[in-house]
């Protein structure tokens, strides 16, 4: 069993590794950034080392990382999700320092990070892909040709590209010779890579995916699925696990499609395999080899704990669960705190949390880095927490949803909050039928009041009494 493991990573991925690490009596190493300096992730680890002034380039090097985990002592390296979790030469390193990679081989992160790779891999496993390039396109000229054989509208996506990041849907030659400079430059600032390829654009498509555990003894097992469908701008938004829309036939087929997709490309660890469901049709869009934001959800409708399972995986133990033993009850639902204001199209609102009061009750998870007096710094993503609730059925859940959204307070930035709760007023969300398409057709939910409640006002005319008078 892996003994000491450094985090490569900060905010609440951090801090949610550094409690299944105190749960499996690990000792968790922390870095972070001077930006960082004061995160909670810093202040819950056993031990927390500097990686810099600079706010992103100590959690971009993969060799300073594990150097880092060398000298510190540790036998293991978490790289959570986002920075270098599906960096193939980190994982390299970690093998030639001896320090066990949380996660799938360098070869299978490189070979599904490739997305061309990735879908010649899922056609010859015999997993439905959507209809595309070949391979990369070499040119806007090749793109052109290439639109028009497979029929628009098309999507233009970055090939070593994931996040929602460097994909573009192109309707006509016009938007596409518009669009290609712009993936081509958004795709090598983001990836380092220019590199891009097209897919047929499947319209207003549900957003499907399955979670997967893979161990080295052979064993692959699906723990059902997640609908990922509302969302912003290729941005998960909300995720509910399971999917309210299919059919038990449905769930049964897309989790055997993840076991073969992972079993082809002989994967290991924990990792999510995503699918396009459209008119009865599922297609393969992309695998994600790390650990997700919304494993929450999984964890919560299964009972397993995925962090776990991925440590046991790496520590060379075989998977704690069959197949035939996990099963799923009720729903959950991921609601992605963002500090940004919906209101101002979105704009990223960062600064000091005034006030934050985590809800709770039945059924009530928050995975989160913020505390009341943290300043959110403007270096990372816009999310500040995660709120996560759990109920035996479908309308127990979007209760608990609006009640644990109308709890908490996340005083001092703007966040999304209110305008989830208008989702969950919404009859077509309600009814649970909804595809990506969502929320670019239901514009109106933009219109909720900002108006603030009596107990704010208080607090706010408190604090500025108190400052006034210098307490």
């Amino acid at each position: 069993m892996i003994k000491k493991l450094l985090i490569a990573n900060r905010g609440e991925i951090a801090v949610r590794i550094v409690r299944a690490c105190a749960e499996m009596g690990i000792r968790s190493v922390a870095v972070y950034s001077e930006a960082d300096r004061q995160a909670l992730h810093v202040k819950r680890a056993d031990e927390a080392y500097s990686i810099g002034e600079d706010p992103l380039a100590g959690y971009l090097n993969p060799r300073k990382l594990v150097n880092l985990a060398v000298e510190a002592g540790c036998d293991a390296l978490h790289p959570g999700y986002g920075f270098l979790s599906e960096n193939a030469e980190l994982a390299e390193i970690c093998a030639e320092r001896g320090i066990k990679f949380v996660g799938p081989s360098a070869e299978v992160i490189r070979r599904m990070g490739d997305k061309t790779e990735a879908r010649r891999s899922m056609i010859a496993a015999g997993v439905p892909c959507t209809p595309g390039t070949e391979g990369n396109v070499a040119d806007l000229a090749e793109a052109l040709r290439e639109a028009e054989r497979i029929g628009y509208p098309v999507m233009l996506k970055a090939t070593s590209g994931g996040g929602g990041r460097g994909i573009r849907r192109c309707n006509s030659v016009e938007e596409l010779e518009h669009a290609y400079p712009r993936v081509i430059s958004e795709a090598t600032k983001a990836f380092g890579s220019a590199e891009v390829f097209l897919e047929k654009c499947i319209v207003n498509p549900k957003h499907i995916e399955a979670q997967v555990l893979a161990d080295s003894f052979g064993n692959t097992v699906h723990l059902f699925e997640r609908d990922c469908s509302i969302q912003r701008r290729n941005q998960k938004l909300i995720e509910i696990a399971p999917s309210p829309q299919l059919t038990p036939e449905q769930r049964a087929y897309i989790g055997e499609l993840a076991v073969k997709a992972a079993k082809a490309v002989g994967y290991e660890n924990a990792g999510t395999v995503e699918f396009l469901l459209a008119e009865g049709e599922v297609y393969f869009m992309e695998m994600n080899t790390r650990v997700q934001v919304e494993h929450t959800i999984t964890e919560e409708i299964t009972g397993i704990d995925i962090v776990r399972e991925q440590i046991r995986i790496a520590s060379g133990l075989p998977l704690s669960v069959k197949q035939e033993d996990i099963q799923y009850r009720g729903y959950a639902l991921q609601f992605r705190i963002n500090a940004e204001d919906p209101k101002n199209n979105f704009l990223p609102s960062f600064g000091k949390i005034t006030r934050y009061y985590a809800p709770g009750g039945p059924g009530v998870r928050t995975d989160t880095a913020i505390y009341t007096g943290y300043t959110i710094p403007p270096y990372y993503d816009s999310m500040c927490l995660k709120l996560i609730v759990w109920a035996l059925t479908w309308e127990e859940a979007l209760a608990r949803g609006a009640r644990a959204l109308d709890d908490m307070r996340v005083q001092g930035v703007r966040t999304t909050a209110p305008y989830y709760q208008e989702i969950l007023r919404n009859p077509d969300f309600r009814s649970g039928q909804f595809n990506t398409s969502f929320v670019d057709e239901h514009q109106e939910l933009l219109n909720y009041s900002i108006k603030r409640r009596p107990g704010e006002l208080a607090l706010a005319i408190a604090a500025a009494i108190a400052a006034h008078a210098g307490l």
